[in-house]
């Protein structure tokens, strides 16, 4: 599969997640069978772009090719010099913003409330295309099926955006009135595939091999974009990798092969954030990482309470070798959240 120039390795994808898929979390998920990853969404506020924050999601040391920045913003002319700041700053693909459901954003009409006013996305779709076109950078643009159930804009905003020359279009399952309650549907994301002649990309509720198999079969997309499946477990890549491959269940990784994952993603994510600040914001990866382990629970609540990063390392590495001592691979416990409906849990199954 391409994306403009660039061949990826695999049609699996991160989703840009705000305060999640920095470098260190991009990096560590290519290394576990991702094919291609989104940076955190970029600021098009040019009094931002100094910010500490902003200048560590706008950092790519050592990370490898192609390197795709996501930008938000309101302003056409905003959208296409970010467009250029990031290229800059080795941007090799930039990514537009209309999926971001977060109240924060949308109060600003940016995100997906910029699906609600097609002639403000299109000025700002052909701004950024033409700013990234002299460096021959592609475009790409992610978005939901609409602004609420009523609005479901998502086919003709895609066909605007491929005529303005979007090279690649991914798609939520979900209106930006759901946020991520509810369940993902394909029926939309099916027809915008249908619809154009770039690639589509499906997003939503893709959290094991044979559910991406199935939207990758329901939808005919190019390509599947995995986002909070991901988080504590970016091996679910080679998971899903695997299983399209060959049709079968990849075994859950070791414990020990877990742990070195694990501690090698903290050193990266404290050397781009720094002792106090990455310890803190390494918690939650390391909650999600035990989540749904034995002890999993009573463990993270005591690593919550250590304040330095030498402590966390030690604790989790001693969490995993007593959970080695017992297991060889991963135990995940039952999930906890069983549906009581069957009404709920028949809508969860892609259409016939």
């Amino acid at each position: 599969m391409f994306i403009g120039p660039h061949e990826l390795p695999n049609r699996l994808f991160v989703a840009p997640m705000a305060g999640v898929t920095d470098r260190p979390f991009r990096q560590l998920c290519k290394r576990l069978g991702a094919g291609y990853a989104v940076s955190e969404m970029v600021t098009s506020r040019k009094d931002l772009w100094n910010s500490l924050k902003t200048s560590r999601r706008a950092n790519h040391e050592g990370e490898t090719a192609p390197i795709a920045v996501q930008i938000a913003g309101t302003e056409a002319a905003m959208m296409a010099e970010a467009t250029v700041y990031n290229i800059q700053r080795g941007a090799q693909i930039i990514d537009i913003n209309m999926g971001c459901p977060a109240k924060k954003v949308c109060n600003k009409w940016a995100g997906s409330a910029l699906m609600q006013d097609e002639p403000l996305a299109l000025e700002i779709i052909e701004a950024v295309v033409e700013a990234a076109r002299p460096h021959g950078v592609p475009v790409t643009l992610k978005m939901r099926t609409g602004w609420c159930e009523a609005e479901k804009n998502a086919v003709a905003l895609a066909r605007r955006a491929e005529a303005a020359g979007v090279a690649m279009v991914t798609v939520h399952g979900r209106t930006r009135e759901q946020g991520y309650k509810g369940f993902a549907e394909y029926d939309t994301i099916r027809a915008v595939k249908a619809a154009l002649s770039i690639p589509v990309v499906a997003n939503g509720d893709i959290d094991s091999p044979a559910k991406a198999r199935e939207v990758l079969a329901y939808t005919g997309a190019d390509a599947l974009m995995v986002g909070r499946a991901a988080q504590g477990r970016p091996w679910i890549f080679r998971e899903i990798a695997h299983f399209l491959a060959t049709g079968e269940e990849l075994p859950a990784p070791p414990v020990l092969q877990a742990r070195d994952w694990l501690i090698e993603h903290l050193h990266d994510h404290y050397s781009l954030y720094g002792a106090l600040t990455g310890m803190r914001s390494a918690r939650k990866h390391i909650g999600w990482a035990v989540r749904a382990l034995p002890g999993g629970e009573d463990f993270r609540q005591s690593m919550n309470l250590l304040d330095s990063c030498e402590a966390q390392v030690a604790a989790l590495g001693e969490f995993f070798q007593i959970l080695a001592d017992q297991h060889e691979r991963l135990p995940y416990l039952p999930a906890q959240t069983a549906v009581e409906d069957p009404d709920q849990e028949e809508s969860t199954r892609l259409p016939a």
